[in-house]
């Protein structure tokens, strides 16, 4: 049976796009071998990848590999400087850019901003239709270190102008804090599942998921954590997923009685990270106990928020 001339179109850039993304993922394994340098945080989304390119699967993978390259750089100004690229595949990738994602804890949150959108417009010009991670990897050495130097010499100093001395340094950004309140139709898959626990882990945050039908995640640290957490869960496939409320507090990292961990810790409600279920009902056993969910969120000082979510005040 011949196929039409556009389904067979289809099927040629689908194999091409799964060919050229299957070639970087095992170039960036030979180039990055050691545990501590690329993570691959989905295993299967690249077997399924791999089964497809080999021919020994029709169907077009619609999962997302996600994966991790931790570096450490030196730069003229800082030595060590860890940096994290954070990369998260589209299904169309190359002809769609990933979602690539540079955590460094020396960098303030305005400072990864800016390096994040600089780093996105050189993506859009210099790789569309091409494989980019390795080229933003190598962006990211090459340049991070104009970023850094914001704020190891002066805040109000642009890359390649003379530093203006001033008796009175800069006050440092602080810290932030965050805890998202993610609403989703329903949660159901258990790969879906199974990430949410494990990048929860891997990116220190506590907080809970809630499945079945409407699916409610929580999750608390670190701003920058909690951005890289919803930025891996907003490209799963979805019928419906938002965040329906965040809160944002700043971190006092003056006080020399604790640590910014410590204070961070200070603000949790929640300890750990669990899936919690609160007696499942329904033909599919998909749909919780509404009042224990609010007992569940007013223990941790967070009732309020039920009413958020469901449009009434929990009891």
């Amino acid at each position: 049976m011949t196929l039409p001339v556009m389904e067979s179109s289809n099927i040629m850039v689908h194999l091409e796009q799964a060919e050229s993304h299957l070639a970087e993922i095992e170039l960036l394994s030979s180039m990055y071998p050691g545990e501590d340098e690329l993570v691959i945080t989905d295993q299967l989304a690249v077997a399924e990848l791999r089964e497809y390119v080999e021919g020994a699967t029709d169907t077009y993978p619609q999962s997302r590999p996600h994966i991790l390259i931790k570096q450490k750089l030196d730069t003229d100004t800082v030595k060590g400087v860890n940096v994290t690229i954070s990369c998260t595949y589209s299904s169309d990738y190359p002809n769609v850019l990933p979602e690539i994602a540079v955590r460094c804890p020396d960098l303030s949150r305005s400072q990864q901003a800016q390096l994040h959108s600089h780093m996105n417009t050189y993506l859009s010009e210099s790789c569309r239709g091409d494989v980019c991670v390795l080229s933003a990897v190598e962006w990211v050495k090459d340049n991070v270190h104009l970023y850094l130097t914001d704020k190891t010499t002066s805040s109000s100093t642009a890359p390649g102008k003379k530093e203006s001395r001033s008796t009175c340094s800069s006050p440092q950004p602080k810290e932030q804090f965050s805890r998202l309140w993610i609403y989703s139709h329903h949660i159901y898959n258990k790969r879906k599942r199974k990430n949410i626990l494990e990048w929860s882990k891997e990116l220190d945050l506590s907080g809970f998921s809630m499945p079945g039908k409407p699916g409610i995640i929580c999750v608390e640290g670190p701003q920058s954590a909690c951005e890289d957490f919803w930025a891996r869960v907003k490209v799963l496939t979805w019928k419906k997923i938002i965040i329906r409320h965040r809160e944002d507090v700043a971190v006092d990292s003056r006080s020399a009685e604790a640590s910014v961990a410590d204070n961070t810790d200070s603000l949790r409600r929640f300890t750990g990270f669990e899936e919690a279920m609160f007696d499942p009902h329904g033909n599919r056993g998909n749909h919780m106990n509404l009042g224990q969910l609010y007992q569940y969120l007013n223990e941790r000082g967070c009732g309020d928020v039920f009413q958020l979510y469901f449009g009434i005040e929990g009891r």
